[in-house]
């Protein structure tokens, strides 16, 4: 029987509607500030900084249990069914909370196994050999995580810096590994280089996985023209544009990205479709900090259903492609062998 796998449990992909490939309900981010950081409370008049300088602690951190269960039922009142936490180890995974966050919200969460990047690796996994993380990664789908008995039905988000860290190399062959012994799909989020996800999906080749089931997270922010947009999607992997709703041009990690807006975004995405590749993209928005909900002032989950998919008719991607998207393909990646 073929089933995706939620917190909650198994479901029919047919009952998935809506999929949204990459978010997070609780995450921790602040390993990534190199020193303290502020703390200040969000307001009226710091919420522009704490948005675009991604500098307070506060902001960098999902952890409110209740926000989450009511951005979520703003979700799924706008339309959506499912969608990815894509929180791996280090970034504050929490399976338990998470569960309740779906059975309080009424949407279907996936949820995802493995490592984040180096920064963000707890002291063991140095010692941990390649097959002892793939082994991990595979219990948490086929049994749960730890004892909870809560399975992941993704692998990933699986961190990956530039030039990658030997560490992350590891974990990214050892997802592979589990993927090829699970068929799940492989959630990459690639080094911040163009160079970066082709390097990647050579990782995955070489250590066994499955190129049609990995998916390259954040490439609107990796790579900046359709032609390498469209060699990447000639590789036979899926494209994941998941910023939908980050507008502006300032990029902290890195200040010569230019990131696009969102009618950037649909305009690569239509010139996908055109190229024959509409059936290899997903989207998103990655959210991952509190100027991101609507409680803070931000765009919250539903930012995609209310506003992108009008933009993406009015630019002249034809419904059914929409479908594609948004259902079809992520049912696909989604789907295993129960």
């Amino acid at each position: 029987m073929s089933v995706v796998q939620t917190v909650l449990g198994p479901v029919e992909p047919e009952q998935l509607g809506h999929v949204q490939m990459h978010e997070h309900l609780l995450c921790d981010l602040t390993a990534y500030l190199p020193d303290e950081g502020t703390a200040d409370e969000i307001t009226l008049a710091s919420y522009f900084e704490a948005r675009v300088d991604r500098r307070n602690r506060r902001d960098l951190c999902l952890d409110e249990v209740e926000t989450a269960i009511s951005e979520l039922a703003l979700y799924r009142a706008s339309g959506g069914g499912t969608l990815v936490e894509a929180t791996s180890v280090g970034l504050g995974r929490d399976p338990v909370a998470v569960q309740e966050i779906a059975e309080q919200s009424g949407v279907n969460v996936v949820m995802g196994s493995g490592y984040y990047v180096a920064a963000f690796h707890p002291p063991e996994l140095a010692e941990m050999p390649e097959d002892a993380i793939a082994e991990e990664i595979i219990h948490d789908i086929r049994h749960g995580v730890g004892d909870t008995g809560i399975r992941a039905g993704v692998i990933g988000e699986i961190g990956l810096s530039w030039p990658p860290h030997p560490e992350e190399v590891k974990v990214l062959r050892a997802a592979a590994a589990a993927q090829a012994e699970t068929g799940a799909a492989l959630l990459v989020h690639p080094g911040r280089h163009h160079a970066a996800p082709a390097h990647h999906l050579r990782c995955v080749i070489e250590a066994g996985g499955d190129v049609t089931r990995t998916i390259m997270s954040h490439v609107d922010r990796t790579l900046s023209d359709l032609d390498g947009l469209q060699e990447l999607a000639d590789t036979g992997c899926v494209l994941e544009f998941d910023l939908f709703g980050t507008e502006s041009s300032y990029y902290p990690p890195d200040p010569s990205v230019d990131l696009p807006n969102d009618g950037m975004r649909v305009a690569y995405i239509k010139a996908l479709v055109a190229a024959g590749h509409g059936d290899s993209v997903v989207i998103a928005e990655d959210v991952c900090r509190k100027t991101q909900l609507t409680r803070y002032g931000g765009e919250g989950y539903a930012h995609i259903l209310r506003r992108v998919l009008p933009l993406m008719l009015a630019r002249g991607i034809p419904p059914h492609v929409i479908r594609q998207i948004t259902k079809a393909t992520p049912a696909r990646l989604l789907t295993l062998a129960d």
